[in-house]
């Protein structure tokens, strides 16, 4: 274990940029992958405590759709009344936006190591968590149509949370190195928008 400690200082030390980015792909990979599995353990009661709603057909844009015999409306957002509907969808998106609340600050803090304007990079990650959202669930509302004709309920959210896990994964690296860049802000209390060489906070 120590040699593997020297090594990697060393290969740090010669090597920042690639060793940096090893640290970060590798925590993130262990990261998102826990908590996938958190938004899977969601998905397995959340729909039970929605379950007094209406089951109602609740997405856009509802565009009819038949794969395999088994005929549901294609959304960017939201499931149609035979694949969850209201009910569904509320659980589903609870566990998603709850997972992206426990994933942001460790993303942020301890991967990242990013101090910069939080406000800022909560509105990116939030606009980055909503075009992510709408991307998985028109492939999801897919998913769910189909697998539900070959295996139960636990079975598909185990490939709901893969769909988006993955999804989710590839993206928010990218976003997550762009609006979570190491450090703190250049910006100081001296130092304003207008003062020479110096650019606004973000």
């Amino acid at each position: 274990m120590i040699t593997i400690k020297n090594w990697w200082i060393n290969f740090s030390q010669q090597h920042p940029s690639v060793a940096k980015w090893i640290r970060e792909g590798g925590l993130y990979f262990i990261v998102c992958n826990l908590i996938t599995v958190f938004k899977y353990s969601l998905l397995q009661f959340l729909p039970a405590v929605f379950s007094s709603l209406p089951v109602v057909d609740f997405g856009w844009p509802g565009i009819p759709v038949t794969l395999f015999g088994e005929t549901f409306q294609w959304n960017i957002i939201g499931y149609d009344a035979a694949h969850g509907g209201l009910p569904y969808f509320c659980a589903y998106m609870i566990a998603m936006f709850a997972g992206e609340c426990l994933n942001f600050p460790i993303q942020r803090n301890f991967i990242f190591r990013s101090h910069r304007k939080v406000s800022y990079q909560i509105l990116w990650y939030f606009m980055a968590f909503c075009v992510i959202t709408c991307i998985v669930n028109s492939v999801n509302c897919i998913w769910v149509a189909v697998a539900g004709l070959f295996v139960r309920d636990f079975i598909y959210n185990i490939g709901t949370t893969i769909l988006n896990g993955g999804v989710s994964m590839v993206i928010f690296f990218v976003v997550n190195k762009i609006i979570f860049p190491e450090g703190k802000s250049p910006c100081t209390t001296d130092c304003g928008a207008d003062s020479a060489g110096c650019s606004p906070c973000r």
